[in-house]
């Protein structure tokens, strides 16, 4: 049994999540909170919040996050690509900066304009 805490919404519904029981969740409120146990401890992913170089911006920097959740274990990868990489302004917000990142299907998009 594994214990946990849900954070898909603001509840934060404490889980309990039977590993030897096909992964069934209790204590969850919601639908979503099954759906986020099971990854979890199956294939647990993440969403990419980050900053980019940009030339000829307001800033020096951009932020940028990934479009959807990426596997939690191409993290580190992710952010060293992000490190290598340089923007040139105008970007509008949404504009894909990375496409397809590391063979995901998820992009890498601009968080604002700049």
């Amino acid at each position: 049994m594994k214990e946990m805490i849900c954070i898909v919404c603001p509840m934060g519904c404490h889980m309990q999540v039977d590993i030897e029981n096909n992964y069934a969740v209790t204590g969850n409120q919601c639908p979503r909170g099954e759906k986020y146990g099971k990854e979890e401890l199956t294939a647990p992913k993440r969403v990419i919040t980050s900053t980019v170089r940009i030339e000829g911006g307001l800033y020096k920097r951009l932020p940028v996050k990934t479009k959807d959740a990426i596997p939690k274990e191409l993290m580190w990868e992710c952010m060293e690509l992000l490190n290598s990489v340089t923007v040139h302004s105008p970007v509008k917000v949404g504009d894909i900066i990375i496409k397809d990142l590391l063979s995901t299907g998820i992009d890498i998009v601009a968080a604002r304009d700049m």
